[in-house]
């Protein structure tokens, strides 16, 4: 396997529930921190929404791993920004036999 190019500075995202004042909540995202990947552009497809069609597009980012626990893992529930550009983790996997890196399996979000 050849080493990854981690030469894009990703910002890693957690969910944080804030009060609306009304008794509700609201998803407010936190920084957690800055971390270095290698992004590929995975499949796309079109589908519709509010304001017409969409474009969703998969990526699979590889960044260091980090053990189970740590804040800098990615997970799940995280997201990876670039700039205006949101990448929402679905799936966290080891991606080398001696899991020194992780592949993200995410989606980019449309900010519109």
């Amino acid at each position: 396997m050849a080493e990854p190019r981690l030469n894009v500075p990703l910002v890693l995202e957690s969910p944080v529930r804030q009060s609306d004042g009304m008794g509700g909540h609201r998803l407010a995202w936190q920084t957690v921190g800055k971390i270095w990947a290698e992004m590929r552009a995975g499949s796309g497809r079109e589908r519709s929404g509010q304001a017409g069609a969409q474009s969703v597009v998969r990526w699979r980012i590889v960044t260091r791993a980090a053990v189970s626990g740590d804040p800098r893992r990615p997970g799940p529930e995280q997201r990876l920004r670039l700039g205006e550009r949101v990448f929402r983790i679905e799936a966290v996997a080891e991606s080398d036999p001696d899991g020194r890196y992780l592949t993200c399996f995410a989606r980019e979000e449309d900010q519109a």
